[in-house]
């Protein structure tokens, strides 16, 4: 990401903006099947609402994340709850995904194509992936996010063709979104 990109992100964060601290609806629906215990990294987690459910049910986590405003703020809020959380600044555009191997990866709510070709190298075998991203069925009630940060139909199916897929569907959510969600595991 641009520097302009960071800068508006730690703008939005400082102003109060996408600083919700409830983990997202689709992530603790699969509580059943995510770990308990290992790793998990949360890509581009900003303030932590995921990264910290997941340290709460046992996970040793990190956030991978362009703004050190979202990241102190995440690392403020596990201290406070009295969770370990490990963050990575980090330029997703430009650096390579944390090293894994990770037990499970999240990405919700980010939208960058090429980081699906890498996610199963960061994967441990057996790892899971879940994804939760709008499509571009959600500008008929949402101008944002803007199309290119939208999935086109079936997309995601393919983006993540070299794992393993458990659950996926596009539909409308509780909160009034129409997201792509998957969750898929790394063969082995």
């Amino acid at each position: 990401m641009s520097q302009a990109d960071r800068t508006k992100w730690n703008r939005k964060f400082t102003e109060g903006s996408h600083t919700s601290t409830e983990p997202s609806s689709f992530l603790v629906a699969q509580a059943d099947r995510l770990p308990t215990t290992g790793r998990a990294l949360d890509i581009a987690g900003g303030v932590g609402r995921n990264a910290l459910w997941l340290a709460r049910r046992g996970l040793e986590v990190t956030i991978a994340d362009n703004s050190n405003v979202g990241l102190g703020m995440a690392r403020q809020r596990a201290e406070e709850a009295g969770l370990t959380l490990h963050t990575q600044l980090v330029d997703l555009e430009e650096e390579p995904l944390p090293r894994g191997p990770w037990d499970l990866v999240t990405k919700v709510l980010y939208m960058q194509r090429s980081l699906f070709e890498a996610i199963p190298d960061v994967l441990r075998p057996g790892g899971l992936l879940v994804v939760i991203q709008p499509t571009v069925t959600n500008l008929e009630r949402h101008p944002k996010p803007p199309r290119p940060h939208l999935l086109l139909p079936g997309e995601l199916q393919r983006l993540v063709q070299k794992l393993e897929i458990l659950e996926l569907f596009e539909d409308w959510s509780s909160d009034g979104y129409h997201d792509g969600c998957v969750i898929a595991r790394k063969p082995g």
